[in-house]
Parts: C-alpha cells; structure tokens; sequence
C-alpha cells in the first residue's frame, strides 16, 4: 500500500500538466463586456458541482478533464471551459487523500478521503506538494497566454500527452472509496462553490445603462473607461463571492482569500518576468520549473508555513528593489532584455505561490475542504480580484489595464504579496493553536477516563475488605456495650464518606466547565441515605444546583420529621437530553392526599417554598406521590436551559 501515494502523486502531477495546458489556451478570463457569455453557458459550473460531488473518484475527474483538454486544443471552447474545473477540483482531490485518510475536524469524512491505497496512503507532505504545484500550474499558465492562439505549440501538444499518460497507472490500479454521507459541511463545499463559480456570468451580463442607474453615473462614462465598469463587476463578484465562502465555513473562507492574494500579486510579476525572459526560449521553462520545485519541496517539509512567510517576503523585496533600480519604469527589463533579474522574479514568484498553496492545503485537510477552497473559490475571488484592480494605476485621465499593461501595477503587487505573507502566518498561528486546543481536550479525556479506571480498580478491594469491616462494626457494635454504640456510629460515617468518595469522581477529574450535581448529591448519602447517580459528571450552572441540592435536602429534612428515625431513603439521579430529573423517594409510613393542603393551611409552608418554590424558579416542576403505609417521592425535573 505505501506504493499507492506515488501512483496517487505522479497522476496529480499528471493533473498538473494537463491544467498548465488547458490555462494558456484560456488564460486569465477575458474582461467582461455587455455582451458576453450567456447565461446558457453553464459548463464551469454543471463541471465544478459535478466534479466536488466526485471528487473521491478523482483520477476518474483527471482523464476526463484531460479529454476534454485535448477536445479544446482543436477549438472547441465548451470542452476546454469544462475541462479546468474538472482537471483542478481532481488534482487537489487527490491532495486531500495524501493529507489525510479522515476529517476529524468539521465532524465529517473530507470529500477527498478516501483514495487509491486507504489509511495507510497518507502522506502529508506530498499532499501539500500537489496543492502547491496544482495552484503554480495555474498561475504560470496565465503568464504563457500571449503565445499565438492560432497554432498548437509543439509543447503543448507534448504536456498533454505526458499528463494523460502520468493518470493512465492510476486509473489501471484498483480504486474502491468507501461511502460518505452527505453531512451539512460537504453539502455547503458544494453549494458555495457552484454558487461562485455561477454568479460570474449574470453579474458579467448587467447592462452599461443597468449599471449607471444604479449608480447615478451617465452611462457613457463606462463607454469612455471600459475598465471603471470592469472594476465594479469584479467589486460586485468579489463580495458575493466572500459571503459564499463564508457560508462553506470559516477556514474555507480564509484558506481561500490567503491563496487568492498571493496570486493577485503573483501575477504581474509572473507577466513582466516571462515577457522578458521570451527571446531566451526554454530559460523562462526552467525558471519557472526551477521556482515552483523550490516551492514544493519547501511546502513539503514541517516548516513550511515559516518557510512561505520568508519566501513572499522575498519576492515582494525583490520587487521593490527592480522597481526603484529601474526608476519606477520595470519596463526596461523588457526592453533592456534583462535576463538575471527577471529570472530571479520568476523563481521568487513562483516559489512563493507555490509555498503558500501548499503551506494553506494541510489546514484545510481536515475539514475536508482543499478541492472547494483551493479551486472554485479561490479562482473566483482571483479573477475578481484582478477585475477589481483594473483602475488601481491611472496615467493621466485613463485607467491602464492590469492585464494589458501588468508593468505600472507591480507596486500593488509587491503589497499584494506582503498581504499574502500577513494571511499565511496568521492562518498558520490560527491552525496550531485550533490543533494545541483539540490535543488538550483529548488528553483531558484521556486523563478523565484513566482517573475512573483507576477508581473502579480501587473501589473493588475496598468494596470488598474495608467496607464490609465497616459495616459489621456498624451492625455489631451498638449490642457490644460500652464503646459499642460509639464505634457503630463512627463505622457509619465513615463507611458512608467512603462510599461518597469511591462514588464521586470530583477529585480525579480535575476542573471542568460548570459546577457537578451528581458529587453534590452523593455527598449527601449517610447510613439511611443511599444515592445512585450517573458514572460521569453531571455538569449544571453553580445556581441551579445550588438550588436543586437545597430542595433535596429539604426533603431529606421531611423524611426525618414525618417518616420516623428507622426509615430509609433512596436518592436517584437521572441525566436526560432536555434536563436533570431528582427523585427522593423514602419508605416511611406516608400520608393521605389531603394532608399537604393541611399543613398548608396551619401555614407549615415547607414543600411549598423549600421545594416546590425553588424548582419553579429554574423553570423546572415538582411532583409528589404518597400513601399511607407506602413511603413518599418526591420527583424534582429543571430543564437545562430554561
């Protein structure tokens, strides 16, 4: 089975390839226009629910998105649209199986759990590779999209053909994942991010008059700076967007917006650095080859958050310093063929996108949710984010392009990246200390159940030297004369402490959230009091069983009043899902049905107040039954949360 991680790890690099293809055909998506795509063109989004929905059969979502890939390189854009989704949503399921074989942390399997070789194909570190190098395939891919769309380079014909064959070993080898059920977390992965991924197109269909009635602008003023309406949309997108992946969970929310930030601001630099390195053929393949193996390699060790802090910060020093050594005009590089530099960016870059990605994956693992947060919400929250800064850099009266002219940009793209290195180390702090808390609660139950494993130990020779000693000295010592009654008094008492002690685990567990009912209870059995309770704690707010505890011993104070000295009484505690039911029941000599309706009129008020008046007040009720001759009880019900 150890094997399996590698079939699994060389198909999702296969996935890899395949989505570099399928993103220099279609690129960044185009900025949209009052007559762009329909809403009839639903294939990213059938392909992003339909994928999520099977994501556990991930290598099955590869070869197909690898089909559709090569359909799209003849021209057909249905296909290439659908293949992204499918190619990405697989790839990072395959991450989610080598992070992790269960999602223990949103209460559910993760949608990638199960994969090619079960439990033991886990593999932390090549799962965060993957998902660094499967976000690096898509960034870098956005930088090669200037290259002629009329022809089929001779290498993308050749990375298609590797990735399919790198997925053929993994759909030969037997694939049997158990079954999930559908729990509410999955269910919302999927609903967000088909959501996401739908709002584009008709919020991308709003006409320009829609536009400017809503917002009290003349309508030619869009037609003038086509970018200010591209902004708005891309506005419009980003927030709609957010408040889905919110709504997916907390941690999809931010895993999503830390990656989507570090590709914002990878992205011009990625441009400006390929743009400069073209005339040199295969140097910009080995920088950015060179930069996303550094990435991966760093994503896979145990550093790797540190290690994506440093390398951001890096890539956005670098940035600063071309910027200022070029006189604010980078530019030049271009123009000035400047190969050292523009290689470094490009290593810097890729390395740092790749990290963060991959250092981002192992946080989201355990709930389950690196397909969806990594993949539709990330690449929404990208592409509107890179709407969103098309007027970020005016010249003059006009708005440059962020895509068109990438280069006056590259200051907000060194914030950008500094942003991102804030957001990972943060998203690192808050997953160690989530982890440091879950481990602290599992050796608290460790411990708890230990302390009553040792105590059920203890209490069997106790039970069954000391206690029984103690109870004939309590049988026998009251006809021994002299000391005799004395001795079968002190006997009982401490026959009685010591059953509170074997029965209570008060001392052994230690502090817990709440104040304890059933050690309350327990430490008022005696010689004629017995008291049954719960194994475990009975945990209630410090008022109410303050409360409780009073009224039962206002009933004990009954007993010992009305039921004559020679009766016994039997206290049971009862923990159920709504509440806490208490019954006192004794076998004294009872009393008739109209006897507390006497006692209330002599105005002996004792049940009314001491019990039934502090049961009422918590919202609780109070029920007694007796007969003469057949003892009396007492029931006691609160509600836990009135």
């Amino acid at each position: 089975m150890g094997s399996s991680r590698w079939w699994m790890a060389s198909a999702c690099l296969g996935g890899c390839l395949l989505i570099l293809v399928v993103r220099s055909v279609d690129g960044v998506a185009a900025a949209p226009e009052s007559g762009g795509a329909g809403l009839a063109d639903l294939a990213p989004t059938a392909a992003t629910v339909l994928a999520l929905c099977l994501v556990r059969w991930w290598p099955g979502l590869l070869a197909t998105g690898g089909m559709f890939a090569g359909i799209g390189l003849l021209g057909f854009d249905p296909p290439l649209a659908a293949a992204l989704p499918l190619l990405v949503v697989g790839a990072l399921g395959g991450a989610q199986t080598l992070l992790t074989s269960t999602a223990p942390g949103s209460g559910a399997p993760g949608p990638g759990t199960p994969g090619l070789g079960g439990p033991s194909s886990s593999a932390p570190g090549l799962g965060a590779l993957i998902a660094g190098l499967t976000g690096a395939a898509a960034l870098f891919g956005d930088a090669l999209t200037e290259e002629d769309q009329h022809a089929i380079p001779a290498w993308r014909v050749v990375v298609l053909v590797a990735g399919l064959a790198a997925i053929v070993p993994a759909l030969c080898r037997r694939h049997s994942p158990a079954g999930e059920p559908w729990t509410w977390p999955r269910l919302r992965l999927v609903i967000g991010a088909g959501a996401a991924v739908f709002l584009i197109s008709p919020i991308c269909l709003i006409p320009i008059g829609q536009l400017g009635w809503w917002l009290g602008v003349d309508p030619s003023t869009f037609t003038r700076y086509p970018l200010a309406r591209i902004a708005i949309v891309g506005a419009v997108v980003l927030v709609l967007a957010t408040g889905l992946a919110a709504f997916a969970g907390k941690w999809s929310l931010a895993g999503a917006a830390t990656v989507t930030v570090v590709q914002i601001g990878a992205s011009t630099p990625l441009i400006l650095a390929v743009a400069a390195l073209r005339p040199d053929g295969a140097t910009r393949w080995w920088g950015a080859l060179a930069g996303a193996a550094l990435g991966a390699a760093v994503a896979a060790s145990r550093w790797r958050v540190a290690a994506a802090v440093s390398l951001t910060v890096s890539a956005a020093t670098a940035l600063f310093i071309m910027y200022e050594a070029a006189g604010g005009h980078p530019e030049k590089m271009i123009e000035q063929h400047r190969v050292a530099p523009a290689l470094i960016l490009l290593v810097l870059v890729s390395a740092a996108a790749t990290t963060v990605a991959g250092a981002t994956a192992p946080v989201l693992a355990p709930r389950g949710a690196v397909p969806a947060a990594l993949g539709p919400f990330a690449a929404v929250l990208t592409l509107a984010g890179m709407f969103t800064t098309q007027v970020s850099f005016v010249r003059g009266r006009t708005p440059i392009g962020f895509t068109a002219g990438p280069v006056p940009h590259m200051v907000i793209a060194g914030y950008l990246l500094l942003a991102a290195a804030a957001a990972i180390a943060g998203l690192g702090v808050a997953h160690h200390m989530t982890e440091r808390w879950a481990e602290r609660r599992q050796a608290e139950l460790i411990r708890r159940e230990a302390a009553a494993a040792e105590r059920e130990r203890l209490a069997r020779p106790i039970h069954d030297g000391v206690l029984q000693v103690l109870a004939l000295v309590q049988r026998e010592g009251a006809g021994l004369g002299g000391s005799g009654p004395r001795l079968a008094v002190l006997a009982a008492e401490q026959e009685a402490a010591l059953r509170n002690l074997l029965n209570s685990g008060a001392a052994l567990t230690g502090p817990t959230s709440g104040t304890d009912l059933r050690a309350a209870l327990l430490a008022l059995a005696g010689p004629a009091v017995e008291v049954s309770a719960p194994a475990v704690p009975v945990l209630l707010p410090q008022h109410p069983v303050a409360e409780v505890t009073a009224a039962v011993r206002a009933a004990l104070d009954n007993v010992r009043k009305h039921a004559g000295t020679d009766a016994r009484t039997w206290i049971l505690l009862e923990d159920e899902d709504t509440g806490i039911r208490v019954s006192v029941r004794d076998d004294g000599a009872g009393f008739g049905p109209h006897r507390l309706a006497e006692a209330a009129r002599a105005g002996r008020l004792g049940v009314a107040q001491s019990m039934r008046g502090r049961i009422a007040d918590l919202g609780g009720t109070m029920t007694m039954s007796s007969h003469p001759g057949d003892g009396t009880e007492v029931e006691f019900w609160v509600p836990r949360r009135r």
